[in-house]
């Protein structure tokens, strides 16, 4: 069909926002050899850090509890999937139905005691079962290590979590919250160790070891790493913005012993 015969409902522009077909013309459009060239120079490794980055703008939005951002963070979320489906399209080696059909598939077949017959089950038995389902689909992929498909690209510390979880799956794991912080002491003194060494590979060698048992203590203590480490990032800055109103108040440069003293009246008026 040529340009000229094309009807007004042929252009995304002049369809339905609401049906996801509209999207998807929208994207072949971006990527076609007229589209726009930015989006056709495009690959799959250029565009994983924007999926990335949309996934954490959701997660703003929702710890902001900012309902309207949400939305449009999960619409920019989407346009990545559909992004990365166009791009295969193209390959040749699936479509975005094909995306649907596999994640519907999956659920279906991850959660057998809603859409099956197995007996219904409380959150903890979900959890087991989720992941012996989840062990069978690596296992059928050639997959033999329950570390096969923990991503690289996670976060450091939601990583350091699921290669503990998974490895604790075996017994592989230290009993309670008190062992691992004995191991805790021993790895600041290896740290402390390292630095008086002064041997720069050894000593990141050792602080790594130290945030991996701080994970490890996380998960033992039923806290997300990550999110403990947004609350104390964000605590932090309230505080220092005390302390940088009052610096810049100051005639003089503060001392360290000042700034400090400003900071315990940003504490105590938390």
């Amino acid at each position: 069909m040529s340009d000229e015969t094309k009807t007004s409902t042929d252009r995304p522009q002049d369809a339905n926002p609401r049906d996801i077909r509209t999207l998807l013309s929208v994207m072949a459009q971006l990527r076609a050899p007229d589209g726009c060239p930015w989006d056709v120079e495009q690959t799959f490794d250029t565009i994983a850090p924007f999926t990335i980055e949309e996934a954490y703008e959701v997660a703003d939005a929702i710890a902001r509890n900012d309902l309207n951002d949400l939305k449009e963070e999960l619409g920019d979320l989407l346009f990545q999937t559909v992004f990365h489906a166009q791009m295969a399209s193209e390959e040749q080696a699936f479509s975005f139905d094909d995306v649907v059909e596999t994640v519907t598939t999956k659920m279906i077949r991850r959660h057998p005691h809603v859409f099956g017959d197995a007996d219904p089950r409380n959150q903890a038995e979900q959890g087991a079962a989720w992941e012996d389902i989840k062990a069978r689909e690596r296992a059928a992929k050639g997959r033999t290590s329950l570390l096969d498909d923990v991503p690289f690209g996670l976060p450091a510390l939601t990583r350091a979590v699921k290669l503990q979880k998974r490895a604790a799956n075996i017994g592989f794991d230290w009993p309670t919250p008190a062992d691992v912080l004995n191991k805790l002491r021993e790895e600041t003194e290896e740290l402390t160790d390292a630095m008086a060494s002064r041997d720069a590979d050894q000593i990141e060698d050792e602080f790594g070891d130290l945030l991996f048992v701080l994970a490890n203590l996380s998960r033992h203590l039923k806290i997300d790493p990550e999110h403990a480490l947004r609350r104390a990032n964000e605590k932090f800055s309230r505080r220092f913005r005390y302390v940088e109103t009052r610096h810049n108040a100051a005639e003089d440069a503060p001392s360290l012993e000042t700034m400090e003293e400003w900071w315990v009246e940003a504490k105590a008026q938390e």
